[in-house]
């Protein structure tokens, strides 16, 4: 499919949803892509990626931001905490604060080095065992204790069962962002992204439909 029919497919889901042109994030999922195809998407003036894991991502953007210093980087995988330090330091955003112990090892990282990536909340909008993520009845008051840490809440984020129909869970995420006033809605994969642009996603997150299929931890 490729980078620039996802780009005209968001401007068209915009339009379709009466949004701002440009008023969505595309994140390019690059983890796991190898380097020739992240070079090329790169090429076509793509700044904003997503990885899942930090050493991972080093190996492949620490070179590469000192040649593009405009790329932003998204943490969008699971994050261990003894991991943070070193996420904090690297990523522009980390998509996956999803527990009261990262909260806290984030917010002591805040008041050492006065600075942190922009947050969103992951909720597991499904509930279900195997993925992270806030359960929706915890996460107001997640995002409450989040706020009395001082962590800089960017939104909310959430990835649906494959087997739902994703809007439901896009419509509960909006409305937990709405009572609690946060501005960031991260959802919509390369299969359903149009719908949660036509739900009020300020990121989605794409990759397949940009890159191909991946490849089992390519190299960076």
């Amino acid at each position: 499919m490729g980078l620039a029919e996802i780009r005209a497919r968001i401007a068209q889901a915009e339009a379709a949803a009466g949004r701002p042109a440009g008023c969505v994030t595309l994140i390019a999922v690059s983890k796991t892509q190898p380097a020739d195809r992240v070079d090329d998407v790169l090429a076509q003036g793509q700044r904003v990626f997503g990885e899942n894991y930090v050493q991972e991502a080093q190996a492949r953007w620490t070179d590469r931001r000192a040649r593009h210093p405009d790329v932003a980087l998204h943490m969008i995988g699971p994050l261990q905490s003894n991991k943070a330090r070193l996420a904090a330091g690297f990523f522009d955003a980390i998509h996956s604060l999803d527990r009261p112990s990262l909260a806290r090892r984030l917010a002591q990282l805040g008041d050492e080095t006065g600075a942190l990536p922009a947050l969103f909340v992951q909720v597991n909008t499904g509930a279900e065992p195997q993925k992270a993520g806030v359960l929706p009845d915890q996460a107001d008051a997640f995002v409450a204790e989040c706020r009395r840490m001082g962590l800089p809440l960017a939104g909310a984020m959430c990835i649906p069962p494959d087997a739902d129909d994703p809007v439901r869970h896009f419509r509960l995420l909006r409305a937990l962002a709405e009572r609690n006033g946060l501005a960031g809605l991260s959802m919509g994969m390369s299969a359903d992204f149009e719908r949660a642009i036509a739900e009020g996603a300020t990121h989605v997150r794409v990759g397949s439909a940009i890159f191909g299929a991946r490849e089992a931890r390519a190299q960076a």
